[in-house]
């Protein structure tokens, strides 16, 4: 077997700009400069658990898989000594100690890191590393035949992490670790490619995802925060645990990430989540895609901003949630890569890339910046399929209705945006949102219109058949804006929400049908439509629901503000729950 050691040092300075988060994807200052865009397997991150262990005497294994940098504890005692932020065991053992390990997800091993921080004069003098494969996630026993050993006895040194390039091992979903004879180990990382999950058939899912494949290649900056986090699983645990920035100095800064996709695929929409960033989330963000089929050619592709497609335009961000967007110039189009730009710094989360996986119809693609021939594939996105139509349906949020209205509602100090403004109420009881939209009308002023509330009670829309429904009716009000609140539905549960359909005038006085989007309303969100926005009349979902409209009426009926479309019956509008 042919191992590499790639380092034996203190790495720590290397990684000194991380509050305390370590990246889950390595970056070793070495000629290996692929190591930058291997996942973290092991990581707590993706899943990884210890499964056993031989002895923990002095401290808990748990810590080797810690995304964080150990942390010196030098000084502290427990009842058993000193304390550590790693695995550490008993003196004297005649033989070796060992802890088995479950990686997040199934893998092929190709580097490994371990790291003896703080440990001096208790470090564990030498390791050997063991994998095998379990498909039924049955979890293996010490003296399992099938181990395989994939790292020899290698000496190890004090406070120092140990980097080493393995041959790329076959499929594993488990690891062991023998230290010989006993000793202490801060953190143990196995890193490798992911061995890629993607549902059968035509489903959407994340194909940036890190369980799907994908990957982040590059980014601008990551000062606090590494670019790899934003495709791992989950929202997190804290402001640490995404990608951020340093703060620019610099008139029309902008940072970067460029994520390659699990494989080629249509997109759909895209999730930006700004989960814990408050007062330092992007102010806004754009995205762009791109099909290549060569890694080589990035030297060229990347500066080259024409070979690059606008699929998200310049939109605003908020503080501490998650923002939906349809994509656009996605229409019978192929892409393998994303490339999101935040204006001007800050920090996300999470980007999830919505679409479905496209084969191509050859094995061998020479193809590199033209997009090639594919398998045909329906993609749910607003693309079109001879006379059909699909729109996706987004969670509503005040960023992504923006366009065509605003949308009503309580946020907690978190996730209020700036220009709300709060103040107490009722002696302290309760906290009043000002102005979240305001009532226009174009009315003639003979007209005599004046403001009032209507109720509408609506009952659950019937025809959804397998989470889809028809677009019939459109409808716009040209005179006034209009308001629609819930009544009585506190849940926040969507189930029990309301549609919210939308699309602009266009040039011909009817609507435009390429700015159609459509967006799932909560029980604790209500929305406000501009006036002359077409819209769906208030179709509810689950349940019975009564809406208060606020809006300017004219009492005689003397002018009608209500026009109302039929769709076309040569084109259909289907709505994709």
């Amino acid at each position: 077997m042919s191992v590499e050691r790639l380092a034996s040092e203190d790495f720590t300075q290397h990684f000194s700009q991380f509050t305390g988060v370590f990246p889950a994807f390595i970056k070793v200052l070495t000629p290996h400069r692929r190591w930058e865009r291997l996942p973290e397997l092991s990581s707590i991150a993706l899943g990884g658990r210890i499964v056993a262990v031989s002895d923990e005497f002095f401290a808990e294994a748990f810590h080797l898989l810690l995304q964080e940098p150990a942390p010196s504890m030098k000084g502290q005692f427990g009842p058993n000594g000193a304390l550590y932020s790693g695995w550490e065991t008993r003196r004297h053992n005649p033989t070796y100690d060992w802890c088995i390990i479950q990686l997040g997800t199934t893998g092929t091993i190709q580097g490994l890191d371990v790291d003896t921080s703080n440990f001096n004069g208790n470090e564990a003098p030498a390791v050997s590393v063991y994998a095998l494969h379990d498909a039924d996630l049955h979890d293996p026993t010490h003296d399992n035949a099938r181990w395989t050993e994939i790292l020899p006895s290698s000496d190890l040194g004090p406070n120092s992490r140990h980097l080493f390039k393995l041959p790329k091992t076959t499929c594993v979903n488990y690891v062991k670790i023998h230290m010989y004879p006993d000793g202490g180990i801060a953190r143990f990382r196995v890193y490798g490619d992911v061995t890629p999950v993607h549902p059968a058939g035509q489903t959407s899912f994340d194909l940036a995802h890190v369980f799907a494949g994908g990957r982040v290649l590059r980014m601008s900056d990551q000062h606090f925060g590494v670019g790899a986090n934003l495709i791992l699983p989950g929202r997190g645990k804290n402001m640490g645990d995404g990608w951020e920035t340093k703060r620019s100095r610099t008139k029309g800064h902008n940072d970067w990430v460029i994520i390659q996709l699990g494989a080629p695929g249509q997109l759909e929409q895209v999730e930006i989540d700004t989960h814990h960033f408050l007062g330092n989330f992007p102010a806004s963000c754009e995205i762009h895609a791109i099909y290549t089929s060569r890694e080589q050619d990035w030297q060229r592709v990347l500066p080259d901003e024409s070979l690059w497609t606008l699929v998200l335009p310049r939109t605003k961000l908020g503080a501490h949630r998650q923002h939906y967007f349809e994509l656009e110039n996605v229409e019978n189009r192929t892409y393998t890569h994303v490339k999101v730009t935040i204006h001007p710094d800050g920090g996300l989360k999470r980007v999830r890339v919505i679409g479905r996986k496209v084969e191509p119809v050859t094995s061998a693609l020479e193809t590199d910046i033209a997009q090639p021939v594919f398998a045909q594939s329906r993609s749910p996105s607003s693309t079109r399929h001879s006379d059909i139509t699909m729109i996706p349906v987004l969670p509503l949020t005040a960023e992504g209705f923006k366009p065509y209205g605003q949308v009503v509602q309580a946020y907690d100090e978190s996730s209020k945006p700036d220009a709300v403004k709060v103040t107490p109420a009722n002696g302290g009881t309760a906290d009043k949102f000002h102005k979240l939209s305001l009532l226009t009308s174009s009315y003639p002023p003979e007209a005599g219109a004046t403001a009032g509330v209507s109720v509408y009670r609506c009952q659950p829309l019937q025809d959804i058949v397998d989470g889809v429904t028809t677009l019939k009716t459109l409808e716009r009000h040209p005179f006034t804006n209009q308001v629609f609140i819930p009544m009585g539905l506190s849940t926040s549960d969507p189930a029990d929400g309301y549609l919210v359909v939308v699309a602009k005038n266009g040039s011909d006085d009817r609507p435009d049908m390429t700015t159609l989007k459509a967006f799932l309303a909560s029980g604790t969100q209500g929305i406000t439509y501009d006036a002359g926005i077409w819209h769906q009349p208030m179709t509810v979902l689950g349940k019975s629901l009564d809406l208060a409209c606020v809006e300017t009426q004219v009492g005689d009926g003397s002018l009608m503000d209500c026009e109302i479309l039929d769709l076309d019956s040569n084109s259909t509008y289907i709505l994709k729950l």
